[in-house]
């Protein structure tokens, strides 16, 4: 998922003085088979968690963007390491929607499915649209693996698939059968077919080669034999879509060649998107980068990402927990680093006392939620929003924390550029809340120029900033600035900066400890006027045809959200959309922007947080639409719902 690459209008398929093709630099004979050309495709890989799903639909990504498509994914996995073989809980799926315009979602059900055993395409089936095209490797359909998952008969073979163009494939028979050269035992050679698999969906949808077989390479450069093996197969699945009867036809989809401005483009997922936010924040801050975290599902890329980036002044701190993670990145901040903890839902609670010293010690420190499902150790590879209200107010007393929230894959770089400012500029920890849909999906991202970035520079406190009744000239760590009400940040060490810090209530301007009523009332207000008051972008609403009913969403809601909107006005439907990066402080024409419509509907992957917000700070209707399954919303359903409120 690291292909780079120009515009995708360069990616024009070309043809040659010889009479073939060149489709994304691939070679491919005129004439011998039948060439469709499709304007997009969805495709799901489907296997145990062993299989090699992730890596196989992680290549065919890669490839995808380096021909140009516009794409989105949807990797799906178990939360065991290696969940039991053959089981439908078991089951590891990898789903790619690409095209040649632009796309929001993964997609709502696969044109294509690749089944490698009975569990996967039971699992699966029931997304799959009539007419859709089964791949299924026939070798594992054997009576124990089918009885493992509830079929009597062989789904081959009873009729219950008549529905559908069934490719029946032996490929653990042919991949073994194609590296018998390389002397592998059985079971070597049985797992490179996910390489088989991915030939010849690559010779179907006549995706690039190049670079899957580089990778594979690079990948096992300490062991070459496994190396050339991996590519064997990968070629023999190519060679056997190109040679088989049955597949008489392969497809075509073509660059998204008006979907993108210019620039150069790499396929990216959201953790690594906020990783290289978060270092392109303390390069544009010129600070420090330190993370102190603690593993956790699914954020845990992040620590791995930004291990890689010492060069770029990145410090990371692998904690012994969640507590001293978050302990050691306020630590950092009050040092003078971008200090940054992660984790998700759980983890957070764990931080929840740290995070309210950060708030009483007004440091900046971002705080990055991966979000999965819940309560408790819950699902730990699925998605979900439940934890919008833990941000907001999961902390004792009152300490009020700014929130962000990226909406796409690539959108996460700009939300982490965002988290550091006001974190910055407010003196204050902030929530970025992404979640794992985003997290574990891709899209296209145009690199941008180093100028384009904004500049985070702040300026450390570096002597006196108070005179006394007697004249002297003192440091107060709580004199605030007039407009951000900020306070100075000041780096220990520093001469005549002394001062004290911890969670005790602090007087206002000196920062001693302070037990007066008065004084506690006044911090409290204005802890909360300090996040109250910063600045946000107004809320975009796109409304072309003055429609009476309004979505609003947040996260990453966005792509179904915008999907169903499109598919509502290609249909002649009015309706308008908005969406939240700002969650607290909400933007401040949002309550404006609410009240010029009839109806105001919320999805959320949650049992309603954000309805009720709004319900409650701006006394509107708002009408939740709610789902909890650990899946992101498909654009059908919410169409549904729309026009339905539309309608009301």
């Amino acid at each position: 998922m690291t292909s780079q690459v120009s515009s995708p209008a360069e990616h024009a398929d070309e043809a040659d003085e010889t009479g073939e093709t060149l489709l994304g630099g691939q070679r491919r004979p005129a004439g011998d088979k039948e060439v469709r050309r499709l304007d997009r495709v969805i495709i799901r890989f489907a296997g145990d968690s062993g299989d090699g799903m992730q890596l196989t639909g992680d290549r065919f990504t890669s490839e995808t963007a380096s021909f140009g498509n516009d794409l989105s994914t949807l990797p799906n996995f178990p939360a065991e390491i290696r969940a039991p073989a053959g089981t439908l809980p078991g089951v590891s799926s990898f789903q790619l929607h690409f095209a040649d315009h632009d796309i929001l979602t993964p997609g709502d059900a696969p044109n294509v499915l690749v089944a490698m055993n009975p569990a996967a395409l039971k699992a699966n089936i029931g997304d799959v649209p009539r007419g859709g095209e089964i791949i299924v490797n026939t070798d594992e359909f054997a009576k124990r693996a089918m009885a493992k998952v509830g079929y009597d008969a062989s789904p081959l073979e009873d009729g219950s698939l008549d529905g559908y163009n069934v490719h029946p494939v032996p490929l653990t028979t042919l991949t073994i059968e194609a590296l018998k050269e390389f002397g592998l035992s059985r079971k070597e050679a049985e797992r490179s077919k996910n390489m088989f698999a991915l030939g010849l969906l690559s010779w179907m949808y006549h995706r690039p080669t190049e670079g899957t077989e580089k990778f594979l390479r690079a990948k096992f450069a300490k062991k070459p034999e496994i190396a050339e093996a991996n590519v064997a197969a990968f070629r023999a699945g190519w060679n056997f879509g190109e040679t088989t009867e049955d597949f008489a036809v392969s497809y075509e989809v073509a660059p998204a060649a008006t979907a993108f401005p210019t620039g150069t483009y790499r396929n990216i997922s959201g953790n690594l998107a906020l990783s290289y936010g978060l270092v392109a924040a303390s390069q544009q801050a010129d600070l420090p980068l330190y993370l102190g975290s603690y593993p956790i599902t699914p954020a845990s890329d992040i620590l791995h990402e930004l291990s890689k980036h010492k060069n770029f002044g990145v410090r990371t701190f692998q904690a012994e927990d969640e507590i001293a993670g978050i302990g050691a990145a306020l630590g950092a901040a009050f040092g003078g680093s971008l200090a940054v903890t992660t984790t998700s839902g759980p983890g957070v609670a764990l931080k929840s006392e740290t995070i309210g010293l950060a708030v009483s010690l007004e440091l900046p420190l971002l705080i990055v939620d991966i979000q999965r499902g819940g309560p408790s150790t819950g699902l730990p590879t699925k998605t979900e929003q439940a934890d919008l209200l833990q941000a907001m107010y999961g902390r004792n007393g009152e300490a009020p924390v700014p929130i962000v929230a990226p909406k796409t894959p690539a959108d996460c770089f700009d939300a982490a550029l965002e988290a550091a400012r006001i974190a910055l500029t407010y003196r204050t920890p902030v929530f970025l809340l992404s979640d794992g849909y985003l997290a574990n999906g891709s899209e296209p991202w145009r690199i941008p120029d180093v100028d384009e970035l904004p500049d985070l520079r702040v300026q450390f406190a570096s002597g006196p900033n108070h005179t006394t009744e007697d004249g002297a000239e003192v440091f107060w760590p709580y004199k605030r600035d007039p407009q951000t009400l900020a306070r100075p940040w000041a780096l220990p060490g520093t001469p005549g900066l002394e001062h004290r810090i911890g969670g005790i209530e602090k007087q206002d301007g000196t920062g001693n400890i302070s037990y007066d009523p008065a004084n506690h009332d006044f911090m409290v207000r204005v802890r909360q006027a300090k996040v109250d008051g910063i600045e946000v972008p107004d809320l975009e609403v796109d409304d072309p045809d003055g429609a009476r009913t309004l979505v609003l969403g947040w996260g990453s809601t966005y792509g179904p959200i915008t999907a169903a909107v499109r598919r509502i006005r290609k249909d002649g439907g009015r309706i308008a959309q908005a969406h939240l990066r700002h969650l607290n402080p909400f933007p401040r024409n949002l309550g404006e922007v609410l009240k010029r419509y009839d109806n105001v509907v919320v999805p959320e992957m949650n049992l309603g947080q954000l309805a009720g917000l709004i319900r409650a700070r701006f006394l509107v209707d708002a009408q939740s639409y709610n789902q909890v399954n650990g899946m992101p919303f498909k654009a059908e359903q919410l169409a549904t719902v729309l026009k339905e409120a539309i309608n009301d």
